[in-house]
């Protein structure tokens, strides 16, 4: 049950059309693996497991008939800050524990629509404003690799349940590397669309920090995710038509810059030896690796994000408090966005990253660096008392860590995070690999050959020991 659990969407879904394997024996895998796991790692709000055993006999009905949709008999985990209508809609705090969402996010929609079935609600962060996942609400969220470190956050609880099997697909929100940390800490593949390709729900959808998108544990499975969830929707004006239908193509030929380190972030040195393989992988590929600086400053780049976030994140935040407590990390994240600088002076600094990429992108085809500099965070530490120290430089806080933040600055460049090595404490590290703006099928190409280059999930080195 434990191999099943761990198969991919894709291989399963070509197993249902050949009868080989029935929706409902999938879903029985993925739920007592959740049973086994969530105990531990605990990854889930919500399980709606009895309702997802049902849908899946209802799919295997619709695979004998040959009238399957795209998604049919998948179980996938939805982020609970994406609503659904008639459910709660807590986002990690205490503060909203009985609300209940009365619309569903567009790209629930589309997964339903598509077949998917929602067997389970993943945690965040209250508020989703921290590179880890815990909360009062829910507790700690850890990494299935080694559970003394945090699953990454926002999307902690969807990376988590990916990488103990307990779901296939899953859903993920990226307004700081909310995907990427997660699928980094985990050892599976997140995507951060280009701005306007995943449609999301009023008002966040106008901050172009914003980006909602799949999570998976190959590639090809985070294609089809979102080749199901992209495209425009009337809710969201800013979404985007005609959205690529996402393949693994060919690499012969493809230029890459290689950068360590984005300017000054600092890199542990498991972090940097597994994205200097990463970059032989590419290599051995056929494709032409330069490596590259960037003169970026991690201190411009934080400056400018938490301008952005005092003028539009922090200010979401405490309207949704409504003056009742929050938890020290959302306390400390509110504090740091409310003394940032102006939006303009963010601006200024913006429109330099962006130069900077431009000039990269002349050259390249696309841009790869770490996930994180670290391979994970301590699990139920918020590093407000306590400083974070990576590689011997201390950082002023924990979104620091992740070389992510440039990549929600400039938003319209599509990035996947893949897996790239194990660290010496068995957690794994990622490696962004960043496109030109909208070039979505150029990272999904070159990532898959990054995240193939070693068998994760399918032999006992590269599987999470739970």
């Amino acid at each position: 049950m434990a191999d099943l659990a761990y198969l991919s969407a894709t291989d399963a879904i070509a197993l249902f059309r050949s009868g080989e394997l029935a929706p409902v024996e999938l879903m029985t895998a993925v739920v007592e693996r959740a049973q086994l796991t969530e105990p531990t790692i605990n990854a889930f709000t919500d399980r709606y497991f009895e309702d997802a055993l049902d849908q899946a006999r209802e799919a295997g009905d619709r695979y004998a008939r040959g009238e399957e949709r795209p998604l049919d008999g998948v179980p996938v985990a939805i982020k609970e800050e994406h609503p659904i209508a008639g459910l709660p809609w807590r986002e990690g705090a205490k503060a909203l524990r009985d609300n209940v969402a009365t619309q569903t996010h567009p790209i629930v929609e589309r997964i339903m629509a598509a077949g998917g079935i929602v067997h389970a609600r993943t945690t965040t962060p209250e508020f989703c404003c921290a590179g880890f996942t815990h909360s009062d609400l829910w507790g700690v969220t850890r990494t299935p690799w080694n559970l003394e470190y945090s699953s990454g956050g926002s999307s902690g609880g969807s990376g988590a349940a990916l990488a103990a099997g307990s779901a296939m697909l899953a859903t993920g929100s990226d307004i700081g590397g909310s995907i990427r940390i997660p699928a980094s800490f985990n050892g599976i593949v997140g995507f951060k669309p280009p701005y306007g390709r995943v449609p999301s729900m009023p008002p966040v959808n106008l901050d172009n920090y914003c980006h909602d998108g799949p999570m998976a544990r190959t590639v090809p499975d985070c294609a089809l995710l979102q080749n199901v969830i992209a495209g425009p929707h009337p809710g969201d004006p800013v979404s985007l038509p005609n959205p690529p239908d996402l393949t693994i193509g060919r690499v012969d030929g493809l230029r890459v810059a290689l950068c360590m380190n984005l300017g000054d972030y600092p890199v542990e040195p498991d972090v940097a030896a597994a994205t200097l393989r990463a970059a032989e992988a590419l290599t051995d590929a056929g494709v032409r690796v330069e490596e590259i600086e960037l003169p970026w400053t991690r201190a411009e780049i934080m400056a400018a994000a938490w301008a952005h976030y005092g003028a539009i994140f922090a200010p979401m935040i405490e309207a949704a408090a409504e003056g009742r407590p929050v938890l020290r990390y959302t306390d400390d994240f509110l504090k740091k966005a409310n003394e940032a600088g102006t939006y303009f002076e963010a601006m200024l600094i913006e429109a330099k990253i962006h130069d900077s990429l431009a000039e990269v992108f002349q050259a390249a085809d696309a841009l790869i660096c770490p996930t994180s500099g670290i391979p994970a965070l301590l699990a139920g530490e918020d590093y407000v008392d306590t400083p974070l120290v990576v590689n011997g430089v201390r950082l002023d806080h924990n979104l620091e860590a992740p070389l992510t933040i440039p990549f929600n600055i400039a938003s319209r460049c599509p990035v996947l995070s893949v897996p790239s090595g194990l660290a010496a404490n068995r957690v794994p590290t990622g490696v962004q690999v960043v496109g030109r703006p909208y070039d979505d099928q150029a990272v999904f190409t070159l990532g898959n050959v990054i995240a193939t280059a070693n068998p994760w999930y399918f032999t006992k080195i590269w599987s999470p020991p739970i």
